[in-house]
């Protein structure tokens, strides 16, 4: 009996230790260590606003002019929203954050992370990690409550990777730059294609982490900015980003994710699916809107082999949706789908916020004649 008893323990630990063991190997998918800045400086490291110590800063190491910011009224009259808790940090000129994060060789990562400009129209916000790095314009606010969301995502090459966040900027106010106030990590699990369907995350259900407390929307670089999409399957292929929006926050047509088209013919989005030679395909797709107050006519263009498709929506920004579809022959294996919005939205009472059409469930299969 005693025996039975010490084998079960062993089994029981056994399983919970695999368990545990599992648990460490998942992918990542939230919060960098103390990525909402929560955790302060001590007092005696900040002299009013500004950290002092390049370690000063509990889990990150600091460059620079960096500021500990509380969210709210300023002095000189500005102010400053944190959404998604009580402080943040600025950076001023050629400032930066760093973080040393431990990632799977090999694997793709997200970083998702709440920036604004608080100073100049032409703050720029640099992300990199070793041999990967970009300078994403933060001119453009498509949000107007509360500073926007990005993402940018990376291959790791090593097993610990210092991800850093510079301002690359050089301000008359040296402690103009931009406001940081959340960064989160996911890893991008490989993609497997779902039967009936020749496009991968045709549905966009796996995409970057989405903070769960605020959200105006993931702004997705384009493929200058990023070679590898934080949207896996997908290139963001235009001149400035699209928007990824969740159910939690948006109203989109079904699952938990889709995309927002919110800059017009500069906003496209495109992937490569594999086709037969002058075989006829059917490709299906849903627009409508986030129920945002996103108002007006809507165009969405669709693009695929040497067929166009031109499908209007007229938006009351309350929610609604409708399905298009067209055929097209495949003229090479590999055959290139395309969309973007015709023209520029912005919600009705609130000029400042950019959107646009939804597009959700994107399929293409083979026409049975």
């Amino acid at each position: 009996m005693a025996l039975f008893v010490f084998l079960c323990f062993v089994v029981f630990f056994s399983f919970c230790s695999g368990s545990s063991s599992g648990a460490t190997t998942l992918h990542l998918d939230g919060l960098l260590l103390n990525g909402n800045f929560e955790e302060s400086p001590a007092k005696s490291n900040l002299k009013k606003t500004v950290i002092k110590g390049k370690y000063s800063l509990p889990k990150w190491e600091i460059n620079g002019l960096v500021e500990y910011i509380s969210g709210g009224p300023q002095p000189g009259g500005f102010f400053y929203a944190v959404p998604r808790g009580v402080h943040a940090v600025k950076l001023g000129n050629e400032a930066s954050i760093s973080q040393n994060v431990k990632v799977n060789p090999g694997s793709i990562y997200s970083i998702t992370f709440g920036a604004t400009r608080t100073c100049a129209q032409d703050e720029v916000l640099g992300v990199s990690v070793p041999g990967h790095s970009a300078d994403l314009s933060i001119q453009t606010l498509f949000s107007s409550n509360g500073g926007d969301t990005y993402a940018w995502a990376f291959k790791a090459t090593s097993r610990v990777v210092k991800l850093t966040f510079h301002n690359p900027g050089i301000q008359e106010d040296p402690t103009c730059g931009p406001l940081l106030d959340a960064i989160a990590i996911k890893e991008m699990l490989p993609l497997k294609y779902t039967k009936g369907n020749l496009v991968k995350n045709g549905g966009f259900e796996i995409g970057p982490h989405v903070f769960k407390n605020f959200s105006t929307g993931i702004l997705l670089p384009p493929k200058l900015l990023d070679l590898i999409s934080p949207l896996p399957g997908w290139i963001i292929e235009s001149l400035k980003p699209v928007k990824y929006i969740d159910k939690k926050h948006f109203l989109v047509p079904s699952g938990l994710a889709a995309i927002e088209l919110v800059a017009g013919r500069e906003s496209a989005i495109a992937q490569i699916i594999r086709t037969v030679p002058n075989k006829l395909y059917n490709l299906t797709f849903t627009i409508g809107d986030a129920k945002n107050a996103c108002h007006g006519s809507m165009m969405v263009e669709a693009f695929a082999a040497k067929e166009t498709l031109k499908v209007g929506f007229v938006s009351r920004g309350k929610g609604e949706f409708k399905t298009a579809s067209f055929k097209f022959t495949a003229i090479s294996a590999r055959t290139r789908i395309t969309f973007f919005s015709a023209s520029y939205h912005t919600r009705l009472h609130d000029y400042g916020h950019i959107c646009g059409p939804v597009l959700d469930n994107v399929r293409v299969f083979p026409t049975v004649y």
